[in-house]
């Protein structure tokens, strides 16, 4: 069947559209490369034509209340709009574990979409997801030699294995609030940090830093994680990082 992948060039994107073409399945990615602007609704209807499931992973980078909910209302009302005139049959939404338990500007976009997609008209599923094991990386990227990470207890999970449950609510229709998905260990952030700067063969230092407020003290603690029965993730950070280890040229 025809899948639209909204933000189809991003992270989790990327690999739903290698599991969708590896299952026999026809992607359309919708993204500005790709000639759609969800943020305007510029060339969705065309673009979205002739799909039976759109899969969301569409994203903004930022941590502030206003920009997240001004994207995630946007992009999620022109989605949604366009999926009900073309006659999709169903939403396929990726959101955030704890994002209704900590009030961390971010999250609160996430909130927004996932209210949005829930009475958006169009039979739906939400799949909340830990954060990925690439997540510490952005932070990793300027060259200075102190690096500053947010002080955070997590549960990661491959982005791979996120994209294949998303793939599998996809071809199996709607479900509502699907079981969350996180990965198999509990880790903190700068550590997971420290160990992706080793595995790139670099020698950078690490320190924690506690984010303010209430928000920063849930996320530290365990706000994030999973609760309840939720879907195991196959593949461990360990895994990662050896994929990680294998694609540093020597010597670096």
């Amino acid at each position: 069947m025809q899948v639209a992948v909204a933000g189809g060039t991003g992270l989790v994107g990327k690999y739903v559209v290698a599991e969708l073409e590896a299952a026999g399945h026809r992607p359309v990615i919708l993204a500005r490369s790709h000639g759609v602007d969800l943020a305007t609704g510029a060339g969705l209807l065309e673009r979205l034509s002739g799909s039976h499931v759109v899969i969301d992973v569409s994203n903004i980078v930022t941590t502030r209340k206003r920009p997240a909910v001004d994207f995630f209302s946007r992009a999620t009302g022109h989605l949604l709009s366009a999926a009900r005139a073309t006659g999709t049959e169903h939403v396929v939404t990726l959101s955030i574990v704890g994002c209704d338990e900590v009030d961390f500007g971010y999250y609160f976009g996430k909130r927004v979409q996932e209210e949005m997609v829930r009475d958006g008209g169009v039979p739906w599923t939400i799949l909340r997801a830990t954060q990925f094991f690439e997540f510490p990386e952005p932070l990793l990227g300027n060259r200075s030699p102190v690096v500053v990470m947010p002080s955070m207890l997590t549960q990661p999970v491959a982005a791979r294995d996120v994209a294949e449950k998303l793939v599998e609510h996809a071809v199996k229709g709607p479900s509502g609030r699907a079981q969350e998905i996180a990965g198999p260990d509990q880790l903190n952030m700068a550590d997971m940090a420290r160990r992706i700067v080793r595995a790139h063969g670099r020698r950078r230092l690490v320190v924690p830093v506690s984010l303010p407020g209430r928000a920063g003290r849930a996320i530290a603690a365990g706000g994030l994680l999973p609760r309840g029965q939720y879907v195991l993730g196959r593949r461990t950070f360990d895994d990662h990082l050896a994929s990680l280890e294998r694609s540093t040229p020597a010597g670096r």
